[in-house]
């Protein structure tokens, strides 16, 4: 039930199809053999033909653990009903998806008859096989094994050690290809980090030049037309009405800057003093709504997110990759012998 589950989490997917969770059962072996401990096998139910009705959709649930598992084994029983239609339709859609995990056997070969009755059961059942659009291919591979019975001698060939020699192959294959994706994990984890964060100081870069930029358009806009009023005031308000405004000093300090141009504004009729002071306006209005459209800021991390990534990144490879190393060399140390490292 739920233990199965708590104890092998990847396979908590099965508790979508209704009723498979109370139909799973678990039986652990402490047996260090032939790497058995880091072997899980996945006995499903057999499959008859009829009206038998499973508690739940055994087809969904063994297409599901097709995908998880690395090798998909199909024993066919000599005596039993392993070529029954329900039974070929499974492997046929296994086979469609996963035709390099799926392994063929004759199991209980000694069980059979003599070798011409082997001979002629395992023929019959490639036929079979071969029948299907979707398992007809050349070459079919069908070890036969058998649990041998001292009391019973047979000179039945028992191929089980290859089967062993199989399952021992995949192990190590499986190793490496963790191994491997662990380093391009760390790999590919440390340059998103780096991506990230180039990113970010590439976004905070941008943000302080268009607010640099935002705030300098924004300043003319502003200050466009209170020189315009200052001009206006120096040209036609009253002297004392300036001096009273501003102080004298300070009157007098602005009406000698900007006695150039008040002698240019003195000569413009009053009709085109309007247009200027039209334009001027316009164009301050220009300036503020260009300042804002450019001071768009874009996206950045916060301090602690920032943060975080770079520790995280710090992590991976202080740490992980230092583990993967130490386990690549513990994984070879029990593959090959001193000499060869």
């Amino acid at each position: 039930g739920n233990a199965t589950l708590h104890l092998y989490p990847h396979f908590k997917a099965l508790q979508e199809i209704d009723g498979v969770v109370d139909y799973l059962n678990t039986e652990i072996s402490t047996s260090k053999q032939k790497k058995f401990s880091l072997v899980t096998f996945i006995d499903t139910p057999g499959l008859v033909d009829g009206d038998m009705k499973y508690p739940f959709d055994v087809n969904q649930a063994m297409l599901w653990l097709g995908d998880l598992c690395d090798l998909i084994f199909v024993f066919f029983d000599p005596i039993g009903q392993a070529l029954c239609k329900r039974t070929l339709n499974i492997v046929e859609q296994l086979n469609e998806t996963h035709p390099d995990r799926i392994r063929f056997y004759l199991s209980k070969a000694d069980e059979a008859g003599h070798e011409s009755d082997r001979q002629r059961v395992m023929m019959q059942i490639v036929q079979e096989l071969c029948k299907r659009p979707g398992l007809n291919k050349t070459g079919f591979d069908m070890p036969t094994i058998y649990i041998p019975n001292p009391n019973k001698p047979t000179r039945c060939v028992n191929q089980i050690e290859d089967v062993c020699k199989d399952i021992e192959k995949t192990i190590n294959q499986t190793i490496q290809t963790t191994l491997n994706q662990l380093e391009r994990d760390c790999e590919q984890i440390s340059t998103l980090v780096d991506e990230a964060v180039e990113a970010d100081n590439r976004a905070r870069a941008y943000n302080f030049r268009a607010k640099m930029k935002g705030l300098a358009l924004s300043s003319v806009g502003f200050l466009l037309p209170v020189a315009l009023i200052v001009q206006i005031l120096v040209s036609t308000a009253p002297r004392e009405l300036v001096n009273s405004l501003a102080g004298e000093n300070f009157a007098n300090a602005i009406s000698s800057f900007m006695a150039p141009t008040t002698a240019i504004w003195e000569n413009i009729d009053e009709d085109n003093q309007m247009v200027i002071l039209a334009l001027v306006l316009a164009l301050s209005g220009i300036f503020l709504i260009i300042s804002r459209i450019i001071n768009r800021a874009k996206p950045t991390l916060q301090r602690r997110s920032k943060k975080i990534l770079v520790e995280k990144r710090e992590y991976v490879n202080s740490f992980v990759k230092v583990q993967k190393q130490k386990l690549y060399s513990e994984y070879l140390q029990q593959s090959v012998s001193d000499h060869d490292l």
